[in-house]
């Protein structure tokens, strides 16, 4: 997207497009003129939002969204855009759909998982997230066949604030001893050990850990290969990040279109080079979890 163009999905008033504009060496913008290549956005992003699913087979899918804040009715108030990324069964990365709302609103996930359904989301058989309760819902009402696998780092997270700050590198060792396994069987082995080892010391950790066990490594049965791409959300966090600094320059938008719209297009534009970029996965190690 050209500056011009980053600046009419954001919402910028027409003022300070018809400044940038003329900075640039053009002659200015009228209101109609951005009003009409709002329209002309807006619908590209909303085909690209309700295209059909029905020819991407998705095996695994990750969720996650970022707070922005958008003036509604006088107020400034946060919204989350949610973001649903896939791989297909040939390994290539896609960005399924995305959302806005109130994602404390228990009503918000299962709304947006059912929206990707009816697109034609299936075959899904890993779904991994953070442990948002409302989301967590969402996902067993919606995909009840998917496993799902709770994001490592998020876990870590929850985990460490949990204990003092001196502590923090003991407890994370401890949990990260647990991925360097290679076998699903070692790997449970060494998360009992470590609970064990750290119940002394830090006993809450060690009961979340043992309660934990099943979602923390619904990654192990899966391919090897694909371990460090699904035991955690860093895929979906890059991107997230990438979004975060493209609507960092707006600050308080205008509006929920206004979003969806610069959104929409950060998105699309991701989806794009990605298709041009090599596989995520290879595809002969898809083909068994396909067949």
């Amino acid at each position: 997207m050209s500056v011009i163009q980053e600046a009419y999905v954001a919402g910028v008033s027409t003022r300070k497009v018809d400044r940038l504009a003329k900075a640039l060496g053009m002659d200015g913008i009228s209101r109609s003129q951005v009003s009409r290549v709002c329209q002309e956005l807006s619908a590209i992003v909303e085909k690209w939002r309700q295209r059909s699913l029905e020819d991407e087979p998705i095996a695994y899918l990750w969720l996650d969204g970022t707070t922005l804040e958008v003036r509604e009715n006088e107020r400034v108030v946060s919204v989350t855009a949610v973001v649903a990324v896939g791989v297909t069964a040939d390994g290539r990365r896609t960005i399924l759909g995305f959302d806005v709302g109130a994602s404390e609103s228990r009503a918000f996930w299962p709304s947006f998982l059912r929206s990707l359904v009816a697109r034609g989301l299936d075959g899904v058989l890993l779904v991994i997230s953070d442990a948002h309760e409302g989301l967590k819902e969402a996902i067993a009402a919606t995909m009840s066949e998917a496993t799902w696998q709770r994001c490592r780092v998020h876990y870590m997270r929850n985990v460490l604030g949990r204990v003092k700050k001196g502590d923090a590198d003991e407890v994370m060792n401890a949990i990260r001893s647990i991925f360097a396994q290679t076998d699903v069987n070692d790997a449970r082995r060494q998360l009992r050990t470590m609970a064990d080892r750290l119940r002394k010391r830090h006993p809450d950790a060690a009961d979340k850990l043992e309660e934990a066990e099943a979602d923390l490594l619904a990654y192990s049965v899966f391919p090897r290969s694909h371990w460090r791409k699904i035991w955690s959300n860093n895929l979906l966090e890059r991107l997230l990040r990438e979004v975060k600094r493209r609507t960092n320059v707006v600050g308080i938008f205008p509006n929920r279109d206004a979003v969806i719209r610069l959104v929409g297009m950060v998105l699309l534009e991701q989806d794009e080079e990605w298709q041009a970029k090599r596989r995520y996965m290879s595809e002969a190690s898809m083909q068994g979890l396909t067949e």
